[in-house]
């Protein structure tokens, strides 16, 4: 798809410069010292030459029939006129190095409207402005002001910050770590990370996508394809600004819990893309993916000649959940024959402090024939006897014989230098800590099952879109962008949600006669657009049994409503059967500007109001995945029955989720919603929303 900026037959700088120094003379030095070997074509019409090649005074003049590829490095209020003359030309893919477009404020936002729009009636497709450019290692194309070229290898990485990727490149040539593909996004006016992505899962020489990323404009378009892309490569993504950028006040709990970081967290979830805290992360993760195979499960053995280290990554296998299994007898068997009497021939097996290459080599080749073995960490400590060089070759040499993923914790820096080295020739990965090595294999274990997970189902459900409109409608022409009570809990009952039945009492005599119609107990709570928390002001009483509580109730209610708020209109007071359930959820959406509706689960309570025990996907979202809302909160264990409680009705939960996530699909305007409680019925038989609120756009 991005071949020509990926494999150019030729290139043209358009702001070559003669001075050195300058980014127009440093990216034609990198394709020529790179080597290149397509043709390069210098535009500036005040040189001759350049770095010995002929320069041309612009784009039209240059004598090829063809050119694949234009860089543009001039100031950006002339960038607009090189990319016509890139159109006269035939050239049909351009980087924009230039910056002075949005970063720059309004000015440069609306010449960064003005080049796409240009782009876009020509046909021709930018990468930028404002970026580093790309490195395509196989194609000795550095079409980048980097200063370095990296290694060739298999791992891509694509990063929105310039000055973050040039120092990855870095880190990258210091390590030896090669790459294949590295691509600067800039401001991402056309190309962005999910034309990239699509881009590199076609690409022979990348075996693992890297990304560094702050924002996604088109979140749908990045579910799309992440989610396409993840099922054949592993993409590993840094996501910066883990904090809300939200500045609207929620008027909802859902609202008030969601921020810019939620919403990527459960766009990852939802696609399979690992997700790296930091960029130490990021490439541990990378160098696990790019160098070893995929383990077949997740039983991790640990070879170790340092009893602590071995401790150590015992207890982080646990925490990430990975199964340190027990060996099989005959392994254990062939371990005690060739270890000295101290070892210990158990998970990890620690063959002390004196071991040497060759039982590192014998310890290894017997635990790898275990077929219940999946991967192996092996780590060392350099002591007095310990040869180090050596035991990295035995270790390389065995995982050239093998379908398991060996992983490496030799842990120092001075001593264990050369050992590194060696493993790296083997593309064996290297820990400096056996946690780090750890939680890569777990990473790596999360990801083959991911890959292993069938298709996802998602289906269309059956509502009362019709009733739904008429209420949004309805509420607008009011004037109100509130939706609450019982116009609320009709949408609810538009979309198949049990509701409890409920009138309006405009007296105290009628809210009698309607408790006693309904039968006790009872709930009321005052009916007014203009009151969205209604306990906050006394307008809602509950458990009320007899017809005095009833009456006492209804003026109570009136008084501190109209005392709290005098301007609300108030339309009565709801009576509704009161239900007595043990076991309240909160169901939750808030419209993220990037992804869309974000659909939240948690226990009502405290355990949402305090402790924020919520999980959230973006929707339209499929059973399974309702099902994993349920079962990733702390607090799930409570659904299932704890002291002798019956466990409540999952289904009805998944049900309720469905419901509100084809809701927030069916209805852009929705902005948000609570569902809060959804009331769990003791018998286990469903679930009945006792209690709603939605917040609509005005248009």
């Amino acid at each position: 798809m991005l071949e020509k900026f990926f494999s150019p037959r030729s290139v043209a700088i358009v702001g070559a410069s003669r001075e050195q120094g300058k980014v127009g003379h440093e990216i034609v030095k990198n394709l020529l010292l790179g080597g290149f070997e397509g043709q390069i074509f210098p535009i500036n019409p005040k040189a001759t030459t350049i770095l010995g090649k002929k320069v041309y005074a612009k784009i039209t003049d240059i004598p090829a029939e063809e050119v694949d590829l234009a860089i543009i490095v001039i100031p950006a209020q002339q960038v607009k006129d090189a990319l016509i003359q890139c159109a006269q030309k035939g050239i049909k893919s351009a980087i924009v190095i230039s910056a002075g477009f949005k970063e720059s404020g309004k000015d440069g936002a609306q010449r960064e409207r003005e080049l796409l729009q240009t782009a876009q009636e020509y046909g021709i497709r930018i990468l930028g402005p404002n970026c580093l450019g790309l490195i395509n290692t196989s194609a000795n194309l550095n079409a980048s002001f980097s200063t370095e070229m990296p290694p060739k290898g298999n791992i891509a990485f694509f990063s929105q910050s310039g000055a973050l990727g040039t120092a990855i490149l870095d880190w990258a040539v210091g390590q030896k770590i090669g790459f294949s593909k590295f691509i600067s996004l800039g401001n991402k006016a056309d190309l962005a990370e999910s034309s990239i992505m699509e881009a590199l899962c076609q690409d022979h020489d990348s075996r693992v996508i890297l990304g560094y990323l702050e924002g996604i404009e088109k979140g749908q378009e990045f579910l799309h394809k992440a989610r396409q892309v993840s099922k054949v490569k592993p993409i590993i993504i840094t996501k910066s600004g883990s904090t809300s950028a939200g500045t609207r006040a929620a008027s909802s709990h859902t609202g008030s819990l969601t921020g810019s970081d939620v919403a990527f967290e459960a766009a990852f979830k939802q696609t399979g893309v690992i997700r790296a805290r930091t960029i130490e992360e990021l490439f541990n993760y990378a160098l696990a993916f790019a160098y070893q195979p995929l383990p077949q499960g997740p039983n991790l053995a640990i070879i170790t000649n340092a009893g602590g280290p071995g401790i150590l990554a015992a207890d982080a296998a646990e925490k990430n959940n990975l199964n340190l299994l027990f060996l099989s007898k005959e392994t254990t068997d062939k371990l005690a024959a060739l270890l000295p009497p101290a070892a210990s021939v158990y998970n990890p097996v620690d063959i002390l402090g004196d071991a040497k290459a060759d039982r590192y080599q014998k310890t290894l080749e017997v635990v790898l024939e275990d077929p219940k073995v999946h991967g192996v960490l092996v780590i060392l400590t350099p002591q007095a006897m310990t040869e180090i060089p050596q035991t990295a070759e035995v270790i390389g040499e065995m995982s050239m014989s093998t379908e398991k993923p060996i992983l490496a914790s030799f842990m120092g820096e001075y001593a264990v230098r050369e050992g590194i080295e060696r493993l790296a020739k083997y593309k064996i990965p290297n820990y400096s800590y056996p946690e780090h090595a750890i939680e890569s294999f777990h990473t790596m274990w999360k990801y083959r099952r991911w890959q292993e997970q069938p298709p996802l189902t998602y289906v269309s459900l059956d509502a009362d879109r019709e009733r739904v409109r008429q209420i949004i409608e309805q509420v607008r022409k009011e004037g109100h962008l509130e939706i609450g009570d019982l116009k609320a809990r009709e949408i609810l009952a538009a979309y198949r949600f049990e509701v409890p039945f409920s009138r309006v009492a405009e007296d105290s005599s009628m809210a009698v006669a309607l408790a006693e119609e309904i039968g006790y107990p009872v709930v009321m709570k005052i009916v007014s657009p203009d009151v969205l928390h209604k306990s906050d002001v006394g307008g809602v009483k509950v458990g009320l049994k007899t017809p005095e509580e009833v009456h006492a109730a209804f003026h109570e209610i009136m008084a501190k409503v109209r005392k709290f708020m005098p301007q609300a209109l108030i339309q009565g007071v709801s009576i509704q059967k009161m239900y007595d359930g043990k076991r309240e959820v909160i169901l939750g959406m808030a419209r993220d500007p990037q992804f869309g509706p974000l659909i939240m689960f948690g226990l009502g309570g405290i355990y949402v109001e305090v402790l924020k025990d919520v999980s959230f996907r973006i929707a339209p979202i499929c059973r399974e995945e309702a099902q994993a809302m349920i079962t990733e909160i702390k607090s799930y264990p409570m659904l299932k029955g704890v002291r002798g409680q019956k466990p409540v009705d999952m289904n009805a939960i998944v049900d309720a989720l469905l419901r509100l996530s084809q809701l927030a699909v069916d209805f852009p305007e929705i902005l948000e919603a609570d569902i809060n409680p959804l009331i769990m019925k003791e018998s286990g038989q469903g679930a009945v929303a006792v209690d709603a609120r939605f917040t609509i756009s005005p248009n």
